[in-house]
């Protein structure tokens, strides 16, 4: 089963029926539950911080601890470097994907930022427009 199939933060009936069992039993476990379902999303990047801040706390304990960025050795030097390898093209593939995701917002602000402009200029046409015809018609007006 996948990890987002029952509690994700979101109003699915599972996560509904803890909050409900959650305030029947003890309602901080009810509110708990609340929060969670409205917030949850929010926390992605807490919850990747700590637990980056756990592994980094618990390689200091050697092979006991398996930790996603540290390099633990099995004793086989192959499978190590290739451990390794795989994992530094993993890293830049990241790298290069957060490049391009960098590229793309800035094509996205300077599009906004053309859209923006092009709409502001029509409304400076258009008011300058107005302002012409409203002259002329006062000046026909009066003659």
């Amino acid at each position: 089963m996948n990890q987002s199939a029952l509690l994700r933060p979101d109003w699915t009936p599972a996560t509904v029926a803890l909050m409900v069992l959650g305030f029947m039993v003890f309602w901080p476990l009810g509110l708990a539950m609340l929060a969670y379902i409205l917030f949850g999303e929010r926390f992605k990047d807490f919850k990747r911080e700590a637990n980056s801040a756990a592994d980094g706390m618990f390689s200091k304990f050697g092979g006991k601890c398996r930790s996603g960025r540290g390099y633990n050795f099995t004793g086989n030097v192959a499978f190590d470097d290739w451990r390794k390898n795989e994992l530094n093209r993993i890293e830049e593939e990241r790298r290069k994907l957060d490049a391009m995701r960098a590229e793309f917002d800035d094509y996205m602000r300077e599009l906004r930022r053309a859209k923006d402009q092009e709409e502001f200029d029509r409304f400076m046409r258009d008011r300058n427009n107005l302002k012409r015809n409203d002259n002329t018609g006062n000046a026909e007006g009066f003659a």
